[in-house]
């Protein structure tokens, strides 16, 4: 077995000293940062934007098959997501965490790692945090904050009637990630001479466990004088979050089943999974893709771009929330998405 260090051993103030020691500031916005009582930041007339998450041990992440690195990059991306679904830039996080004795220092480095790695990806600094003892498990709380020009911010309830609905990337791949981990735990638990077979997977099984916030679409935005009329990041699964969009718009959507982007890997999974590729992508979740609602004078500048996909448009209360089928059927999309309270 590796060295061990209790992280009793170095006290609250040397533990954050050590987590912390690597982080570097990379905004100018972030005036005082960790190591004072609170930190200091000046978004110069910019709006600041603020969302927050709760990640907890066995209800968000299993500690089985989700490695302490992935999921400190996996924390703040998530958290990151949520900005850019508002049309902000990300400047700054804090990362609290509640740890049992079970999780040694080298634990805690290597979830530290991850967090380093996000955050000099997503050019964020880690501005402050709290640490606890925890009487088992392993809790995280981040925080993450950033900034939106005056009034570019772009809310859930402001689409409109005729609007273009689309997403970006690819989705259903991190709830087949999910199915195919589950699996291979289920039969490791029964028999843990096996070793689990993710051959091939790869794919999927990032998916869920590094998934990446879609800095690239709020840049691709900008450069291209888009500004979507509602937003938000797929976590819940396209049908909850787009039910979201229309019932704080007030306004019912058609989609079309064949223009739902998918990638071959997850059909390929899903198929081997006898699960329906199409189900998989309205329910699952956890993609971490951009919803988002367009003009449809906008229309034109997103052919630039090969990583968004017009799925179907907004249309009046009255004429429902509906999925038009390859065979040419229309059912009314109901949320099946993940329920945190289910």
């Amino acid at each position: 077995m590796d060295n061990r260090t209790e992280i009793s051993s170095l006290g609250e103030f040397g533990l954050i000293e050590h987590l912390t020691k690597n982080f570097e500031t990379q905004n100018a916005s972030t005036i005082v940062s960790v190591g004072d009582d609170a930190a200091v930041i000046d978004h110069f007339g910019k709006q600041t934007v603020i969302t927050t998450d709760l990640l907890l041990e066995g209800v968000h992440f299993d500690m089985m098959y989700t490695p302490l690195k992935h999921l400190g990059y996996k924390s703040v991306v998530v958290n990151l997501s949520d900005l850019y679904a508002m049309n902000a830039t990300p400047t700054q996080i804090t990362v609290s965490i509640g740890i049992s004795s079970r999780f040694s220092l080298e634990a805690l480095d290597e979830f530290y790692e991850g967090v380093h790695f996000a955050c000099e990806k997503y050019g964020v600094d880690l501005i402050g945090g709290d640490t606890s003892a925890a009487q088992k498990g392993f809790v995280i709380s981040v925080t993450a904050i950033g900034e939106v020009a005056p009034d570019k911010y772009v809310k859930r309830s402001t689409a409109g009637n005729g609007d273009l609905i689309c997403v970006s990337g690819d989705l259903g791949g991190a709830f087949l990630g999910l199915t195919l981990l589950e699996r291979e735990k289920k039969i490791w638990l029964e028999n843990p001479n096996i070793q689990p077979d993710l051959e091939g997977e790869t794919y999927i099984t990032g998916r869920l466990l590094k998934p990446e916030a879609r800095k690239d679409i709020i840049e691709f935005f900008e450069t291209n004088g888009i500004t979507p009329t509602a937003m938000m990041d797929v976590s819940d699964g396209l049908s909850s979050d787009l039910l979201h969009i229309c019932k704080q718009s007030n306004l019912g959507c058609r989609v079309y089943e064949e223009k739902i982007p998918i990638s071959n890997e997850s059909r390929q999974a899903a198929f081997k999974f006898s699960l329906d590729p199409t189900a998989c992508a309205l329910n699952g979740g956890e993609d971490y893709e951009l919803l988002f609602i367009i003009k449809q004078e906008d229309y034109d500048k997103l052919t630039l771009n090969e990583e968004i996909s017009v799925i179907g448009y907004m249309t009046a209360i009255e004429e429902g929330s509906k999925l038009l089928t390859r065979g040419g059927n229309t059912f009314d999309i109901i949320a099946q998405g993940w329920n945190a309270f289910g």
